[in-house]
């Protein structure tokens, strides 16, 4: 998992993002082989490139993208099973041709890196987009629903919808989004799937990557805290309940976290 480490601890991480992806996709499939599907990715860019000319500006270059990768390839959005983990892992989403809007610009932006296209990921509430930008075009991307291009406010105006909140007054939101905000993204999706499934191994993968990326994040041991619990692992159990007590010491669970920690106390000392 050398490049989605690396992602996650360096900001400035040149790790290829795609990569990344599908080692993150390993908690899903173990025995999971990334090249075949790099190969496809660079398959997808040569077939692309070859019908490319020079004299192409943004709007044609797109055009020629748009036409292999939702017309002929068909990816689009998966609707109908859009919670299945698999939507979050990459060779799936190659393979399927289906999957979640982070999932499925993760893909568009592999492609459009290796043809030297300005694309770049945009993380909006409730959705993910992309973004193409060069000197005379600027345009965003919802690679959900096949490639429909968008203004700025068309976007917010869409989150709104999604979340409810009016996100006029923060365009901030529309800035291009760094690989280690989307791998963690990616993870925070896993990890709600994984919980709300009962897949407590994974959903422990999942926690451990994520206090990789960020080690004084308490939401993160707590919930660690909770999945170790079910696994049965009580002494790392504690440790995460006391590395959550000790970032947070005025949290407003602090005594139920306190008495979850004297219960484990109690069991240890009757197994000793």
């Amino acid at each position: 998992m050398d490049a989605l480490i690396d992602i996650l601890t360096r900001e400035d991480s040149d790790a290829p993002l795609e990569l990344a992806a599908l080692e993150l996709a390993t908690i899903e499939f173990p025995k999971l082989d990334p090249g075949p599907f790099i190969d496809i990715l660079d398959s997808y860019a040569n077939e692309i490139d070859e019908r490319m000319r020079m004299e192409y500006d943004g709007v044609e270059r797109l055009q020629v993208l748009h036409e292999f990768l939702f017309r002929e390839q068909g990816f689009t959005g998966n609707e109908q099973d859009y919670y299945n983990a698999r939507n979050s892992c990459l060779n799936e989403v190659i393979a399927s041709r289906t999957g979640i809007p982070i999932s499925l610009c993760v893909v568009y932006m592999a492609v459009a890196e290796r043809l030297e296209m300005p694309v770049f990921g945009i993380g909006l509430p409730g959705h993910f987009l992309c973004s193409y930008e060069d000197e005379g075009f600027k345009t965003y991307i919802d690679v959900f629903h096949q490639g429909t291009l968008m203004t700025g406010e068309e976007c917010l105006d869409f989150a709104k919808t999604l979340t409810g909140m009016d996100l006029s007054a923060t365009p901030q939101l529309l800035q291009p989004v760094t690989s280690r905000q989307i791998i963690i993204r990616m993870l925070n999706n896993l990890r709600s799937i994984y919980l709300r499934g009962k897949q407590f191994p994974k959903a422990s993968q999942v926690l451990d990557l994520l206090l990789q990326a960020s080690p004084s994040d308490a939401d993160s041991y707590i919930l660690r805290g909770a999945v170790n619990v079910e696994l049965k692992k009580f002494q790392a159990a504690r440790s995460d309940f006391e590395s959550y007590l000790a970032l947070m010491p005025e949290a407003r669970d602090r005594d139920r976290v306190v008495e979850q920690i004297a219960i484990i106390d109690r069991y240890l000392s009757r197994r000793g």
